[in-house]
């Protein structure tokens, strides 16, 4: 199985970075790409950059990069309530190519933030639209408090119950 996995940040110290490259190491596949947001940076989207440029090549490689894999994990980070603007200006090209960004693929969704929100709100919305966008959600985790749960020197869950349920849900992203 190849998985292909990132976060939905440009941060070079995100966590969610941190909690998307954890989990894809618990991963039984032997094939895991994880990206890095920051080789897919464009020009903010625009109906009339389309029309004078067309799509990037960046935008045609991240579409590309899905359709190769058989499962995607993503973790979102929260800013002002929503998507990175990184994320979306990325999501909104790839969509241009094909509303079917995800291809129909099992996607794992995570999110944290170094509060107790977990990032939830970002979580949500990127579970509610998945279905628009082909994703075949086969679940989701919110990982509230990230430095109170996570060791980063460590690379490892201090929160057994929140490890023991993102490892079932890469389990479930397997199957």
């Amino acid at each position: 199985m190849k998985l292909l996995a990132f976060s939905a940040s440009n941060s070079q110290h995100s966590i969610n970075r941190a909690l998307v490259t954890y989990a894809a190491s618990q991963s039984n596949s032997d094939d895991v790409e994880v990206l890095d947001l920051n080789d897919f940076e464009m020009a903010i989207y625009s109906i009339d950059r389309e029309n004078n440029s067309g799509i990037p090549e960046q935008a045609k490689l991240l579409f590309d990069k899905i359709g190769q894999a058989d499962a995607i994990l993503i973790s979102f980070a929260e800013y002002n309530g929503s998507f990175t603007s990184a994320y979306k200006n990325i999501f909104d090209w790839t969509s241009r190519i094909d509303q079917k960004v995800f291809q129909n693929k099992p996607v794992l969704m995570l999110a944290t933030s170094p509060g107790p929100g977990g990032a939830a709100n970002v979580l949500d919305s990127a579970v509610t639209s998945a279905p628009y966008f082909a994703a075949e959600v086969v679940g989701s985790l919110s990982i509230p408090s990230f430095y109170q749960n996570f060791d980063l020197e460590k690379n490892k869950f201090m929160n057994d119950d929140l490890n023991e349920r993102l490892l079932a849900l890469v389990n479930k992203l397997e199957c």
